[in-house]
């Protein structure tokens, strides 16, 4: 087939949808399919154009066989809501002629978010006459209005209107977890619409190693530690404060060290917490390379997962899999409804505290340190866990199915994958 995927994130972001949209581009492509990727200019989670892209209006380039289609975006370092408006605009503008004027797909991928991708890619779906798969990371806008960052009325309409033509116009929506399936289902949504996909990690990437002899650990003076973990984005929906908080508590036990890898805005707004309240047992890291990802997991006793209490219950962090999958104990900071409480408790691999409740946090983390066979089976449970149920080959597989069947407009697709979700 010819794959056309639309995503606002792709190689080279780290985190987030990116390494994702580059694992399934990468891997349709050595099932023998070609595969298109229309994307803006690589800017997250900085929130500016790396170097070497800036100045460029679109830029074509391949990388292990994936086209790849960038185009210029709106971004500013400190958005404010009219900057948020126009980034998600130039996309939908500055993306589509690149789009329109690639090879014609059999099937095309959209993720969302972005939201507002939804009226180039139905239209691109009825030029070429394909089918459109909406790929939904997040549920917007009432994910955004959730936790406070959309409250002007009138473009919680204007996306809610988007939302509703974005699930009326693709013919498929693939969703990651079954808090998704549910919110949709109450919306109007037809069940036969809808296939569930949950998101991925690279087992054979991503892998238990041994923490002696470990470069990270080794670097950071981390060596003899009992070192809690927390890697990814610092914004309003994790609340890391909490970690500090924690951190400053455990701070009269010398073998427990907290560290904390993110982006350097972020990171310096937590340097001032930890210097207000004494948390001089936190390590503030920026992001480290992908490839050195799985030495740097690798290096924790314990993976953190943290979110604030207003976190809409839906929301699935894509960090849960690949910290399973490192075959490490989790502790989760996160509402206790939620869909990700819920994989946590189903792996074995974790457990679940009151959200903003630094004690909590402190106290299980306490206890896993002073229980080291409790640590070795969280984490055994973990890898199991990751390699039944998040393998990337099982989500391709799936998603090849998906496409497949789009392209062939077969019902087949729902009884298929349901089955192997159920397995």
């Amino acid at each position: 087939m010819r794959i056309l995927i639309y995503s606002y994130n792709y190689y080279p972001e780290p985190i987030g949808i990116a390494p994702l949209m580059t694992e399934l581009a990468e891997g349709l492509v050595k099932r023998g399919h070609e595969v298109r990727v229309v994307t803006a200019m690589p800017n997250y989670p900085e929130r500016q154009i790396y170097e070497g892209y800036r100045g460029k209006l679109y830029l074509n380039e391949y990388k292990n066989g994936v086209q790849i289609q960038r185009s210029y975006v709106w971004i500013r370092p400190q958005p404010n809501l009219l900057d948020r408006v126009l980034l998600d605009a130039s996309f939908v503008v500055s993306s589509f002629l690149p789009a329109l004027f690639g090879w014609r797909p059999d099937v095309i991928l959209s993720t969302s978010p972005s939201l507002p991708v939804c009226i180039p890619t139905t239209l691109l779906g009825w030029l070429h006459d394909c089918p459109v798969v909406l790929n939904l990371q997040d549920i917007l806008p009432e994910a955004a209005v959730h936790v406070g960052l959309l409250k002007n009325k009138f473009l919680i309409q204007v996306f809610a209107t988007l939302e509703k033509f974005a699930y009326r116009t693709a013919t498929k929506i693939s969703v990651i977890a079954d808090g998704f399936v549910d919110n949709l289902r109450s919306k109007g949504v037809p069940a036969n619409k809808i296939v569930q996909i949950p998101n991925w990690v690279d087992v054979n990437f991503i892998r238990p190693l041994p923490k002696e002899n470990n470069a990270f650990r080794a670097a950071h003076n981390l060596d003899g530690k009992f070192v809690v973990l927390y890697s990814g984005n610092i914004a309003l929906t994790q609340g890391l404060e909490t970690v500090v908080k924690a951190a400053a508590a455990l701070r009269d036990v010398p073998d427990i060290a907290f560290v904390i890898v993110g982006e350097a805005k972020g990171l310096q707004r937590l340097q001032q917490e930890c210097q207000d309240i004494g948390a001089d047992n936190v390590l503030l890291l920026p992001f480290q390379p992908r490839e050195k990802l799985p030495e740097m997991l690798a290096a924790a006793d314990v993976g953190l997962v943290v979110q604030k209490k207003n976190v809409i219950s839906f929301n699935m962090p894509s960090k849960i899999q690949v910290l399973l999958a490192s075959g490490r104990a989790l502790v989760a900071s996160v509402p206790d409804n939620g869909t990700a409480a819920r994989a946590i408790r189903q792996s074995g691999g974790g457990v679940v505290v009151t959200p903003e409740d630094s004690q909590a946090l402190a106290a299980a983390v306490l206890d896993l340190y002073q229980n080291p066979e409790k640590v070795k089976t969280l984490g055994y449970n973990s890898r199991q866990f990751a390699i039944e149920q998040y393998s990337f080959d099982q989500a391709l597989n799936n998603y090849e199915l998906l496409c497949y069947s789009v392209k062939a407009q077969t019902p087949v697709i729902e009884s298929t994958v349901v089955s192997k979700q159920e397995v």
